[in-house]
């Protein structure tokens, strides 16, 4: 143990509870996980020879440990996706989140001129589920971009889901292009026949005129934790328990550590989570949609700056404790969006949060599920229709449990032809469809 460290509660950073069997950013009331017995994990091998070799380590290093690590990452090996995986996403819930979030882009592309090529790129797109109905979007809107040369681009770690996103939305007759060691290790053609390409690294995206999509990927990016002390704020970290040589516990840096850096010095609570790899991917959206144009639509369970300790593990579409058998469960905590907006540097137009259920009721949702009601003549798919809905746009379910976020270029919102409307004091974000109710020009 660290000369000096304080042992933190466990209660101290305790995941929310969940409803079991849904997806992992439904919170309800909170509660304690259930309890678990101890289980040795290579994961918990490797971590307890690293604490040994070096002394506590950070939260956010836990999670890259646990998730990302090569040889035994959560994230690299496992298929954590749906009813036989950890969680559920929206995607899964219902074919409708897919085809409004196409809407939306394609309502930005023709807001910002209708710009001859773009790229759609997708952080951590799970299945594929999510790109294949945008892209379904895309093809039944084929009179309108059919003069757009549009490209499809993946940032993905994990090979195994990279397989299964091609499996998803590739041509079975075309075969996909394998490349080791580049930045682009895989190439294919969609079932639609545009090109697609997998990145491990945003950075390694072509950079052009580009509409970026996040969705459930900023909760699973490491953060650092904090806890307000009579000495000033400490950093959380994890520890072996000299209990048990064979289990973690959290505990509180004795010093200041480098992390503390991004504390805003006006912080008002008493527990803070913050995320710099976070930080650098919005530093980077942000250079990019501000140089290039497009969008960014960040869509995650969150807060605007309110919350504090929302560090939490998921297995089984059940509560995990986040220091028991890693590697075998997810970890995920929620997006501080104020903090996202800050990062931005005002380089770009931040917007939101704004509640999934409006976001997706200004999108058009009630017209689109009547539309689909409409045309089934099969009362089990009315039923999963409407249960679908319901886990959408409920507020003690999804509707108000995730947000929507955008990115765009500041002239976006200067209206007509990039001048500011001389009667409003500040850009309106009335005409941005989700944000504002969806128009068609």
């Amino acid at each position: 143990m660290m000369a000096g460290a304080r042992v933190l509660s466990r209660a101290g950073a305790a995941a929310r509870s969940v409803a079991p069997g849904l997806c992992r950013g439904w919170c309800s009331s909170p509660g304690k996980e259930p309890a678990q017995q101890p289980q040795v994990t290579p994961m918990l091998r490797h971590l307890t020879y690293k604490i040994k070799a070096t002394g506590p380590i950070s939260v956010a290093e836990y999670m890259r440990e646990v998730l990302t690590n090569p040889a035994q990452g959560y994230y690299v090996h496992h298929d954590m996706l749906g009813e036989k995986g950890d969680f559920i996403t929206s995607p899964e819930i219902s074919q409708i989140f897919g085809e409004l979030l196409g809407i939306w882009f394609v309502s930005e592309w023709m807001a910002t001129g209708k710009s001859p090529a773009f790229q759609l790129v997708e952080l951590g797109p799970g299945r594929g589920t999510l790109a294949e109905d945008i892209l379904r979007v895309f093809s039944q809107l084929g009179s309108v971009l059919r003069s757009c040369d549009i490209s499809v681009h993946l940032v993905e770690v994990s090979e195994k889901l990279s397989e299964t996103q091609a499996a998803t939305l590739t041509k079975e007759k075309a075969p996909l292009e394998r490349h080791t060691g580049a930045p682009m290790y895989m190439k294919g053609v969609t079932k639609s026949g545009l090109p697609i390409y997998w990145y491990r690294d945003l950075r390694d995206v072509p950079k052009g005129y580009s509409f970026y999509l996040a969705h459930e990927f900023f909760d699973a990016l490491p953060i650092h934790k904090f806890q307000k002390t009579p000495q000033g704020w400490r950093e959380v970290l994890i520890d072996i328990d000299p209990q048990a040589s064979d289990r973690l516990r959290f505990v509180l840096a004795p010093g200041a550590t480098a992390a503390e850096a991004f504390i805003q010095p006006d912080e008002a609570r008493d527990h803070v989570e913050l995320s710099p790899d976070a930080g650098v991917v919005i530093q980077e959206l942000a250079q990019r949609i501000s140089l290039k144009g497009g969008a960014a639509l960040i869509a995650d369970y969150g807060h605007d700056g309110t919350k504090t300790d929302t560090f939490r593990g998921f297995c089984s579409h059940r509560l995990h404790d986040v220091l028991t058998a890693p590697g075998t469960a997810d970890l995920t905590a929620d997006v501080d969006f104020s903090y996202l907006r800050r990062m931005a540097q005002g380089r770009v137009a931040a917007l939101g949060p704004l509640q999934q259920q409006t976001f997706l009721k200004n999108m058009g949702i009630d017209v689109r599920l009547k539309v689909l009601l409409d045309k089934s003549d099969e009362p089990s798919l009315k039923q999963q229709l409407l249960q679908g809905y319901d886990m959408l746009m409920n507020p003690k379910k999804m509707g108000e449990r995730f947000n929507f976020f955008a990115l765009l270029p500041h002239q976006r919102l200067l209206g007509t032809n990039c001048q500011m409307n001389t009667r409003q004091s500040e850009p309106s974000a009335s005409s941005v469809a989700g944000f504002g109710e969806l128009t068609w020009r």
